[in-house]
């Protein structure tokens, strides 16, 4: 049971960790000011809650590491983000795009976890949620405001949403990890969410006057650790001061 909490956390945590590092390359580059502190808000709502589940993820296993070391200290293959978020940031609709269909999902996972039997992982989730519900607000405003603006916003909209589309397949793929979880009451099996995320996705898309799409999924196994050619990269960046300075204390 702990090595499938343990799993299950680091998923949980390296989601945000990636995500959060994803936004945090907007900073400084958002279209507008006050656009660019909000995503710079959002990087650091993801990194924050990334850091409780990451440190919760060490006490779980045992093993001494904190959310430091399972941060900086892992490679590639041993992040279970979902493949989406390593994805480069691209422009500023598909960061929102993203961002919405992540937030979407995000919800009724949280509203899951604050059922979780697991006190810490019920607090924690608490929490996220919170913040959780401001960021879908946010990027479901973008998308409409996207979607039904001007001829160009309207297709950077769409061609980010049908480039983020096929990868949210890999929300709802369970595996035993997700079973053994949600079997003790300790997490959710992602594979029900799909008919309530899909219906207020929809919603807002359609809002957005935006289509749809239906293209087939992409290639999955982020949770096994199998991603793109992106995280590789990301991570050289995301570790380096880490790993130049092993052991240094801030």
């Amino acid at each position: 049971m702990s090595q499938a909490l343990f799993e299950y956390l680091l998923r949980l945590g390296d989601d945000r960790l990636v995500l959060g590092h994803r936004n945090a390359e907007w900073c400084g580059h958002g279209p507008i000011l006050e656009e660019d502190i909000a995503i710079s808000n959002l990087a650091l709502d993801l990194t924050g809650e990334a850091q409780l589940f990451l440190e919760l993820a060490g006490k779980v296993e045992g093993l001494g590491r904190d959310a430091d070391q399972l941060a900086y200290w892992r490679d590639e293959t041993q992040f279970r983000n979902l493949q989406l978020l390593e994805l480069p940031k691209g422009d500023f609709a598909f960061t929102m795009v993203r961002q919405f269909l992540f937030s979407a999902w995000s919800h009724f996972l949280l509203e899951g976890l604050i059922q979780s039997k697991q006190e810490d992982l019920k607090g924690i989730a608490a929490k996220a949620q919170k913040e959780n519900r401001y960021h879908l607000r946010h990027a479901s405003e973008w998308v409409v405001r996207l979607g039904d603006g001007t001829e160009e916003s309207h297709r950077r909209a769409q061609a980010a949403l049908d480039q983020a589309w096929p990868w949210t397949g890999e929300f709802f793929l369970a595996d035993d990890v997700d079973r053994v979880v949600a079997a003790e009451g300790l997490g959710v099996d992602p594979s029900g969410l799909r008919p309530p995320w899909e219906a207020l996705v929809t919603d807002v898309i359609r809002r957005a006057t935006l289509t749809v799409p239906s293209p087939p999924m992409r290639m999955v196994g982020g949770r096994k650790g199998r991603h793109t050619e992106y995280l590789g990269h990301m991570l050289a960046e995301m570790q380096v001061v880490a790993r130049s300075h092993p052991g240094a204390k801030w």
